[in-house]
């Protein structure tokens, strides 16, 4: 599968361990198989940070991944996935379950219900409510170094 990863900088050997904690999925190594959300991220990067906009692009082995790491997926913005974003939000590492985890972003479209069901502001069935009205964009979270050597080939990184 060909993935992207958007930033400011070139990244030719990513490290899962200079992720950022307490991301959607934990501290990792992100990446999605849909370029215009990458060239998206890279974009906002370049804003933040007034530097040039950077696509990442690799192969990722997801047969060998499935096959031989602890993969899981959430498949819709439902109350599994609900409650695994707070968890790594609020910093109890269920991340560490799993080498790779895939699934939606918690991102402009849903974060404000997100935020609102932590808050107290809203209900479970209400906030399951609103986020199954979106259907879920992809990002993978690779949290085992080990997949980004053996599992992932760079391929090139482009500029917006």
């Amino acid at each position: 599968m060909e993935v992207f990863h958007g930033s400011t900088i070139v990244i030719k050997q990513p490290l899962v361990a200079a992720g950022r904690k307490r991301l959607d999925f934990g501290q990792g190594f992100y990446v999605t198989d849909i370029r215009q959300q990458a060239e998206s991220w890279a974009e906002r990067m370049q804003r933040i940070r007034e530097e040039v906009g950077v696509v990442n692009v690799y192969e990722l082995d997801c047969k060998k991944i499935k096959e031989h790491y602890r993969y899981y997926k959430f498949d819709y913005y439902d109350n599994a996935w609900l409650q695994f974003i707070i968890a790594n939000r609020m910093g109890q590492k269920d991340v560490e379950k799993y080498d790779v985890i895939e699934g939606g972003v918690a991102n402009d479209r849903v974060i404000d219900t997100v935020e609102a069901y932590m808050a107290n502001m809203m209900t479970l069935e209400t906030a399951l409510r609103e986020l199954s009205r979106h259907k879920p964009n992809n990002q993978l979270c690779i949290t085992n170094q080990k997949i980004v050597d053996t599992c992932m080939v760079y391929i090139e990184s482009y500029n917006i």
